[in-house]
C-alpha cells in the first residue's frame, strides 16, 4: 500500500479493487492507508461499507451490474450519500441507470472504454484487448452518452474509465491506453463541462517468485506512475484531467497471503506426487488458467525445514478435489510424509475471494499475522454452513 501511495500520491484517487479480496478486516487496513474501494456489485458495496468506508469513497464498476445494483446507486444519491461514481459498460447500462435516476439526485458516471491494446499478460487477464467483453470502443462513446440522456439528462458525465489487464509484464499497453483516455477526455470536454476524470484502472503486477521480488523483472507501481506523468507533461495544463484515479487490487494484497496445506498422500511415481488437503476450492487459479504460485515445505518428515537440503527433488503438488485439473504444479521439495506442512505463496488476491464449497468443503480459517501476534480474521466454516 505504501509503494502504491508513494507512486500515486494525493490528489490521485486510490481505489482498492475488492474483487481481489473483500475480507472486511483486510479492507479496514486498506482504507486506513487512504484507499477507497472499487466494487463490482451491491454485495461488494456492502462489504466496503461494513469495513467503514462511506459511499463517497466507493465506486461501482464491473461488467455485470444488475438493475438492483444500479438502483442502489440511485437510492444512495437520493439519500444524500452518493457513490463516488458508477462506471458504465454499454448503452444498455447507461439507459438502465438513466431510467432509474432523476435530475434531483444526479448520479456521477464514468464510461469504461476498451482501448483495444494488447496487454503484456496472460490472455485470460487481458481485459483491454480488442476482443474482450469489457467496455465500449472509443467511437461508441457518443452513443453511450446519448443512451444515458445526453449532457442534460439525469446522469452527470464525469469521465473515462480504463483497465487494460492484470499482472502486466510491461508498461507499454498501460501507456497506450492512458493516451487513448486522455484524447477522449479532451474531445468530450467541449460539450460536457464536468468531464474531468480519468480512471486508469489497475494491473500492477505482484511478484510471483523470489526472482521477481529481487529484480526488476516485473514493473513496479512507480514505473507505471512515471509513464502517466510523462503523458500528462506532454499536454497543456488546461487539457489535463482535473481528477485522476487508479484501482489496484492484486498488487496490494497478493504477496501478503499464504495457503497452508497438510500432506495427505505421497505417490511414489515419476515425478513424485504430493497430494495436499488444500486444493482448487481454496485456490482455483492454477486449475482455472494455469497460474503458477511459489511453493515450499514448512516441515520435512515431521520437522521444521527451510527446504534447502541436498535431498530436495522436483515433485508435482496436487489438491484433494475429485477433478484431474486440481493441481498446483511442480515444485522442489524435501522428503515429505503424511501431516507435513506445505505453504503456497502469493494467494492474498483471488484465493479466498474465489473459494467454493465444492466437494462439501467448509471454508478454511483466515489468520492475520502482523509480525507479533496472530488474529483470526475469519473463523473456520462449520459443516452446518454448507448449502
Amino acid at each position: 500500500m505504501r509503494a502504491v501511495a508513494d507512486a500515486f500520491p494525493d490528489p490521485w484517487v486510490r481505489l482498492y479493487s475488492l474483487k481481489a479480496n473483500g475480507l472486511p478486516a483486510l479492507v479496514q487496513e486498506v482504507a486506513a492507508a487512504g484507499f477507497g474501494a472499487n466494487a463490482v456489485s451491491r454485495g461488494e458495496v456492502a462489504l466496503a461499507r461494513r469495513a467503514g468506508l462511506p459511499p463517497s469513497r466507493i465506486a461501482l464498476e464491473g461488467i455485470g451490474k444488475t438493475t438492483a445494483d444500479l438502483a442502489l446507486a440511485v437510492r444512495l444519491a437520493a439519500e444524500g450519500m452518493p457513490l463516488l461514481w458508477v462506471s458504465l459498460e454499454s448503452t444498455e447500462d447507461a439507459a438502465a441507470l438513466a431510467s432509474l435516476a432523476s435530475r434531483q439526485s444526479r448520479v456521477d458516471v464514468l464510461v469504461r472504454v476498451n482501448p483495444g491494446v494488447t496487454p503484456e499478460t496472460h490472455h485470460s487477464l487481458a481485459v483491454g484487448a480488442p476482443d474482450a467483453k469489457f467496455g465500449v470502443a472509443p467511437d461508441e462513446l457518443p452513443a453511450v452518452i446519448e443512451a444515458g440522456g445526453g449532457p442534460h439528462g439525469p446522469l452527470r458525465w464525469r469521465g473515462i474509465h480504463l483497465h487494460v489487464g492484470s499482472q502486466l509484464g510491461a508498461v507499454d499497453a498501460w501507456r497506450s491506453a492512458f493516451r487513448v483516455g486522455l484524447r477522449l477526455l479532451e474531445l468530450q470536454r467541449a460539450t460536457l463541462p464536468d468531464f474531468d476524470t480519468l480512471d486508469a484502472g489497475g494491473g500492477f503486477p505482484a511478484p510471483m517468485t523470489d526472482s521477481d521480488a529481487d529484480t526488476d523483472s516485473v514493473p513496479r507501481a512507480a514505473r507505471f506512475a512515471q509513464e502517466t506523468a510523462r503523458e500528462l507533461r506532454a499536454l497543456p495544463a488546461t487539457a489535463r484531467p482535473r481528477q485522476l484515479a487508479i484501482e489496484p487490487g492484486r498488487s496490494v494484497v497478493a504477496g501478503s497471503g499464504w495457503l497452508i496445506g497438510r500432506v495427505l498422500h505421497v505417490r511414489r511415481r515419476e515425478p513424485l506426487l504430493i497430494v495436499l488437503d488444500a486444493g482448487m476450492t481454496e485456490l482455483i487459479r492454477p486449475a482455472l488458467y494455469g497460474a503458477i504460485h511459489p511453493m515450499l515445505a514448512l516441515t520435512s518428515l515431521g520437522r521444521p525445514t527451510d527446504g534447502s537440503g541436498a535431498d530436495s527433488t522436483l515433485v508435482r503438488v496436487d489438491g484433494p478435489i475429485c477433478e484431474s485439473t486440481d493441481t498446483f504444479g511442480m515444485a522442489t521439495m524435501p522428503p515429505l510424509e503424511r501431516d507435513d506442512l506445505v505453504a503456497i505463496g502469493t494467494v492474498g488476491a483471488y484465493g479466498s475471494a474465489m473459494f467454493s464449497t465444492y466437494n462439501g468443503r467448509p471454508r478454511p480459517p483466515e489468520i492475520c499475522w502482523d509480525g507479533e501476534r496472530l488474529v483470526t480474521w475469519r473463523r473456520r466454516g462449520a459443516l452446518a454452513s454448507l448449502p
